[in-house]
């Protein structure tokens, strides 16, 4: 034993030789095999993806749920089990309803949304469709009336008239009919693809709700692992972690969604009083793209504006002074009454984080870029702020504005001098 206790040392260092290297080895390999390894974790991830359906349903239902137990379902339980021994049973029944509310709130939803968008939506695309050459003619006859008295300016936009009709003639003869040869396959692929996200959607709802009537258990098996795998600290640690996560995307999310009702009647308000045409199809689409932040009442007014440009170009003017307008209100008024406030974050993370969560991720980076980062921000500032503590430092960033230097022996903060009293000096 005092032998192998003597050479202990270089038993461990063995060992961590040999671990090394296999992990080098191991990462080697993988490298050569990460296609194939990729192609596996897709397919575990599409295998599960009706459960992760049935999180993220349950997680946007809970508060929804929550409201229908504690305003509605408990109330009423309460009054008819008021003398009854069995109390339990009508707090389970009581769930139970609160659960059911939820999903029927939901589907509603999503069945106003689909008979709104899609019926509008086609009705949108048959009629540039067959009034097509008609719109791109009343445009060219109002350019050629506004512009009778300059020739010149009259040429030019024939001009550029007839090269944009030019370029469109030219993908329908190039792209989009030799295209039509795939349009089956596009058709069955997109059929296929339909049904797999309306079977994950079933599985999903099914998944929700046996989450959200067992909601207290899953939350204490989960704690209940979180203890097992980390220490008492780090479990209170990760604990507090999630309460903030869960607290920024959801008051993101229900924010957002006030926000963007409000948005889209009052778009819909507009388009009715001045007329604009496809008023529901657009205040849908100004809406829902009004959850993304900063660019979202642009990204919704561009294709509104296109297909409003086709029928009246003067309403699309209109259209985009609306636009803009209602930008300024709702980044001004609006979104601070809803949130309290900004996000946390100055408006240069804002756009940053839209920007790069949305690269990453595309449009569902854009919706939840921000309360990613305001997540990742929070991190890196607590992290900063105990670096800071051990040595002594403010937090305040007020305190760093006029800071010169820090003493590297007394730790004395050293302000810059005012630019008077250095002329001062120098002369």
């Amino acid at each position: 034993m005092k032998i192998f206790n003597k050479k202990s040392r270089y038993v461990k260092a063995g060992l961590t030789a040999f671990i090394v290297v296999a992990a080098s080895i191991l990462f080697y390999f993988g490298l050569d095999y990460l296609k194939e390894l990729l192609r596996i974790i897709g397919a575990f991830l599409r295998v599960l993806s009706p459960f992760f359906w049935g999180l993220g349903i349950a997680y946007l239902l809970n508060p929804i749920m929550g409201f229908f137990e504690r305003k509605l379902c408990i109330p009423v339980v309460e009054r008819l089990y008021r003398k009854h021994p069995k109390m339990n049973k009508g707090r389970k029944l009581a769930r139970g309803i609160a659960v059911f509310l939820a999903v029927i709130a939901m589907l509603l939803v999503l069945s106003a949304l689909f008979y709104l968008i899609v019926p509008q939506t086609y009705d949108s695309i048959k009629t540039i469709a067959t009034k097509g050459p008609e719109y791109i003619n009343g445009i060219y006859e109002s350019i050629s009336d506004k512009l009778y008295n300059h020739p010149d300016m009259e040429k030019a936009a024939a001009s550029l008239l007839d090269k944009v009709t030019t370029v469109i003639n030219g993908w329908v003869s190039n792209k989009l009919l030799p295209g039509m040869e795939n349009t089956i396959t596009n058709i069955t692929t997109g059929v296929v693809n339909a049904f797999k996200t309306l079977y994950n959607f079933i599985i999903g709802v099914v998944v929700a709700i046996y989450i959200l009537s067992n909601k207290e258990n899953f939350v204490a098996y989960c704690k209940k692992l979180m203890y097992s795998l980390f220490s008492k600290e780090a479990a209170v640690k990760t604990g507090k972690v999630l309460g903030f996560m869960d607290r920024t995307f959801m008051d993101f999310l229900v924010g957002n969604s006030i926000d963007a009702v409000i948005i889209g009647l009052t778009c819909y308000l507009f388009c009715i009083i001045f007329k604009i045409p496809y008023p529901l199809l657009i205040s849908v689409i100004v809406g829902i793209t009004n959850f993304i932040p900063f660019f979202g009442p642009f990204i919704g007014a561009i294709p509104s504006g296109l297909l409003i440009l086709l029928v009246d170009p003067m309403k699309c003017l209109i259209f985009i002074i609306f636009c803009i307008v209602i930008q300024q209100i709702d980044a001004t008024y609006i979104k601070p009454k809803i949130f309290g406030g900004t996000f946390g974050i100055n408006g240069f993370w804002v756009i940053f984080s839209i920007i790069f969560f949305g690269g990453l991720f595309g449009f569902w980076g854009m919706l939840l870029g921000v309360p990613m980062f305001v997540v990742i921000y929070e991190g890196i500032s607590i992290l900063v702020n105990r670096a800071l503590e051990k040595k002594n430092l403010p937090n305040d960033a007020a305190e760093y504005r006029d800071l010169d230097y820090v003493d590297p022996e007394t730790g004395e903060m050293v302000r810059k001098k005012p630019k008077e009293e250095n002329k001062k000096e120098e002369n």
